[in-house]
């Protein structure tokens, strides 16, 4: 029997119900369907008896195979979206969130009032701290006009990622390989008008109640914090703001939901006076803006 597209996608369908609930089986088959035979959910509808070939049909086993073993379907297929925009991720850099696009929006709004406060003769002026995939550098590169962006990760396999997608959207971005903890690193980095970062945030306790694709496969560094220093890495954005953040400038970071009152309590004691913290769209406490 001639195998079509619609019972394709029913079978990875009922193999996916297995291990997620049902809303997140549909969305995961629809993207892998469309990604192996380039047929979109509405064309697959409509021509459901499109055959598929014995190559899409391999390629399908093997990425179910993969899918089944709990692996996210980004690194799967090797791509993720953000902003509208797809890009390149594996297993060295995290998969994009969708609260991370919030902070996104944020950050791009506030680029967007500060040109009316620097010299038309320069750039606004971004770090991007822990770039891994580059998404928050790139879009905000993209959507902003007179930007120089400089991202700096620690790991050199993410800086690879970074650049990849960087050179898919034909964005130019100053990318560093840079531990953010040493100081003795930091000193090659200019001053800064926007300093923004979703930093390793989840406490080690918390790894019991993660979903096994999570910790599975994503990078552990990327991911957590000791309990004892939870607070580490926005300590060290606060205290590195001393020398590279212009007066008039801005932080903003993404953070534990269980944390806000302790992250705005760091940047006060820093001696930040203003610092907001926003709730994202799920109302969970998930980015600060510090300012002084």
């Amino acid at each position: 029997m001639q195998m079509t597209i619609q019972l394709s996608y029913r079978q990875l369908l009922a193999q996916l119900y297995e291990i997620y609930d049902s809303r997140e089986a549909a969305n995961i088959a629809d993207w892998v369907i469309e990604h192996v035979t380039g047929q979109r959910k509405i064309e697959r509808i409509v021509y459901k008896d499109l055959p598929v070939s014995a190559q899409q049909q391999q390629t399908l086993q093997s990425i179910t195979i993969e899918l089944l073993q709990h692996k996210p379907v980004q690194y799967v297929l090797k791509e993720a979206w953000f902003c509208n925009m797809k890009l390149y991720v594996n297993e060295n850099v995290l998969i994009p969130r969708p609260e991370t696009e919030e902070l996104v929006e944020w950050v791009g709004e506030e680029v967007s009032g500060f040109r009316l406060q620097v010299s038309d003769d320069r750039n606004v002026s971004v770090l991007d701290i822990g770039t891994g995939s580059g998404c928050i550098a790139i879009t905000l590169k993209k959507k902003t006009r007179n930007t120089d962006i400089y991202a700096i990760d620690i790991s050199t396999e993410a800086l690879k990622v970074a650049q990849q997608n960087a050179a898919q959207q034909n964005l130019e971005i100053n990318y560093l390989q840079c531990d953010f903890l040493d100081k003795s690193k930091l000193e090659q980095l200019p001053v800064f008008d926007i300093i923004v970062s979703n930093p390793p945030y989840i406490q080690k306790s918390e790894e019991q109640t993660m979903a096994p694709n999570v910790l599975k496969y994503e990078p552990y560094i990327a991911l957590f914090v000791p309990d004892e220093d939870a607070l580490k890495f926005y300590k060290a954005i606060a205290d590195f703001a001393e020398t590279h953040l212009q007066l008039e400038g801005a932080i903003f970071v993404e953070i534990n939901e269980a944390l806000g009152q302790q992250v705005t309590n760091v940047f006060k004691d820093s001696g930040f006076k203003n610092v907001v913290l926003k709730k994202d769209r799920q109302g969970k406490d998930r980015m600060i803006k510090a300012s002084r």
